[in-house]
């Protein structure tokens, strides 16, 4: 059997969402700028995504630009900023269990003079809004943390966040990689309060290559990348028409299928950690109690992560260490935020779900996964009960 438990790192394209990119890319596989009819309908298919991706997060179509992912959206709305409001305050505020996207963007700015500063988190993994109120300057110019970590699951208050910007009569923006809550929880812009927010197709059961910057209308931002004038002049290049009309698809069904998709994701999720709770002592769960319903991380003492990522890989589960978008040489950079010991760091494990995973997969994820661990630490010699 093979079961894939790591869609957090990406997820398997929907039959539909092929579909949509095979008729993009033979029928209509005409330049979107081009007059002619089969331009036009390439046209349409890139109007017809936005409109799509709009309606998933409560948006406009004309706050919706596409980009080649999560990490481009991230790095056009950090450096954007910067560029635009370097003069009005130099302080940035995120927090330190960003996505790399976001932090080696940060380190980046702050060679170029930025001041930033990497919000705490408690040991569930959440930034509290009186840090943020406590980090807040005058001239700071920039908040930018995540909607859902990727590592533990944890909710971020975001709303609080803007609720705290609004009380201290803060000018400072509210960017917000959204790439792990996107199809896991609702998702309404105008009550977020984000004025940028950040998406992945290819984590909502889309292609890779493909994502969205949300760019609240009325704020204006320099231009990313100069040419045509394509995405309203905002990021020229001709639109990867194939991929934009994937992520349409692909928005378009988590909008009708959210509610079932979360609960049958929160459904597995709770029976995988049930399961690991009754078949294996001496764990650490990692993340809060509200965690999103797609992530649990788990830390098996007296094993590796990456011991039992191999081991799994053998018997056809696929599972992760952390986050597949940095290396984990030092271990990892979200568990240390929160406090976990090294020995913790190093035995933790993140099974992340999708609604195609099936109770079955689930039952035979668990008896490799005990089997494995058990083996493990039979030959490093553990002693149960140390937790």
């Amino acid at each position: 059997m093979f079961v894939y438990l790591d869609n957090s790192a990406t997820t398997r394209p929907r039959p539909e969402v092929v579909e949509a990119m095979n008729e993009a890319l033979t029928s209509g596989f005409g330049n979107p700028s081009s007059m002619y009819r089969l331009g036009l309908s390439a046209e349409k298919a890139v109007r017809e995504a936005r409109i799509a991706v709009a309606r998933s997060i409560g948006a406009s179509e004309k706050e919706i630009f596409f980009t080649s992912g999560g990490t481009e959206s991230d790095n056009t709305a950090l450096k954007s900023v910067w560029e635009s409001r370097r003069k009005q305050g130099r302080h940035i505020i995120t927090s330190s269990v960003e996505h790399p996207a976001i932090l080696e963007c940060c380190r980046w700015l702050e060679r170029q003079g930025a001041e930033v500063t990497y919000l705490p988190v408690s040991p569930d993994g959440k930034v509290s809004p009186e840090a943020l109120r406590a980090a807040l300057r005058d001239d700071t110019v920039l908040v930018s943390i995540m909607h859902v970590n990727n590592e533990s699951g944890a909710v971020m208050p975001v709303e609080a966040f803007r609720e705290v910007l609004r009380e201290t009569g803060s000018g400072a923006l509210l960017h917000c990689d959204a790439v792990q809550s996107w199809g896991k929880l609702p998702i309404d812009v105008r009550k977020l309060g984000a004025d940028m927010l950040s998406l992945s197709a290819h984590k909502v059961h889309g292609p890779k290559g493909v994502g969205v910057l949300y760019v609240r209308e009325g704020l204006h931002i320099p231009v990313f990348m100069h040419g045509g004038g394509q995405e309203s002049g905002f990021r020229s290049g001709t639109e990867n028409t194939a991929g934009i009309a994937g992520m349409g698809k692909a928005a378009e069904l988590l909008t009708a299928e959210l509610p079932e998709r979360t609960a049958r994701m929160a459904a597995l999720r709770a029976r995988l950690l049930s399961g690991i709770r009754e078949r294996i002592s001496d764990i650490k769960v990692n993340g809060p109690d509200d965690a999103v319903c797609s992530v649990l991380n788990v830390s098996f003492l007296g094993c590796r992560g990456e011991v039992l990522l191999h081991t799994l890989d053998e018997s056809g589960v696929c599972v992760s260490t952390g986050s597949a978008c940095s290396s984990h040489s030092k271990g990892s950079h979200v568990l240390s935020a929160m406090g976990l010991s090294p020995e913790e760091i190093q035995g933790a494990v993140r099974f992340s779900l999708s609604e195609e995973n099936t109770e079955e997969e689930i039952g035979y994820a668990l008896e490799k996964l005990e089997a494995a661990v058990m083996m493990q630490r039979r030959l490093a010699g553990f002693r149960k009960g140390r937790r």
